[in-house]
């Protein structure tokens, strides 16, 4: 009973956020409601005895993929009248593209239950008396998959190296601060505050 209300509760709000998140006004606030609705994805799959994926949800896309939405909006210039006055240009296509992927959905489920694939826990869920999936999933990318994983992080590693490349770059007109000129500052180069009486101002 507690694991239905549980479902129904974490569905609920995914799908609510969601729908938020199509129709918020503001793009900060639908990131927003982008990473809730990762929150509560994550629950679902802990439901079904995925937390390798529920974990992934909320390291890799609540605290990397949207953190980085957040940021990229926050710092984009964007015209909201602008924004706005596309949505009904762009509403049948949205509608189109709505029913084409509801009807996939509707044909996925019909063919899990056609397909007798049984209860979802028995299939994505750990083997009774088995490992975990994480410990599973370890033991296959450390032994099975090890050059994979490696060639993997290398990847994203030279990508990482190429943004920090392509944004760096030299600007004029920039100051800079000279810490050699700082440290052989002498005290008599220094301005003082002398605080002189009225009338009487600093003799050259």
């Amino acid at each position: 009973m507690m694991q239905i209300f549980a479902f129904y509760l974490f569905a609920s709000i995914v799908i609510a956020s969601a729908a938020f998140c199509i129709f918020a006004r503001n793009p900060v606030h639908s990131v927003l409601w982008l990473i809730l609705a990762f929150f509560n994805a994550a629950g679902l799959m802990l439901l079904v005895g995925a937390e390798f994926i529920a974990a992934l949800l909320v390291i890799v896309y609540v605290g990397a993929v949207a953190v980085l939405f957040l940021f990229v909006v926050m710092m984009l210039d964007i015209d909201f009248a602008e924004l706005r006055a596309g949505f009904m240009k762009n509403l049948p296509l949205g509608l189109l593209l709505a029913i084409v992927l509801m009807a996939e959905i509707i044909f996925g489920i019909g063919a899990w239950s056609a397909g007798g694939m049984g209860d979802a826990t028995a299939v994505v869920g750990p083997v009774a008396g088995g490992p975990s999936n994480i410990e599973a999933l370890g033991a296959l990318l450390y032994t099975k998959y090890i050059f994979l994983f490696e060639a993997a992080g290398l990847v994203l590693l030279v990508a990482m190296v190429g943004a920090i490349v392509l944004t760096n770059r030299k600007r004029g007109g920039v100051r800079v601060q000279n810490v050699q000129a700082q440290v052989r500052r002498r005290p008599e180069d220094a301005t003082r505050n002398m605080q002189p009486e009225v009338g009487k101002g600093v003799e050259l």
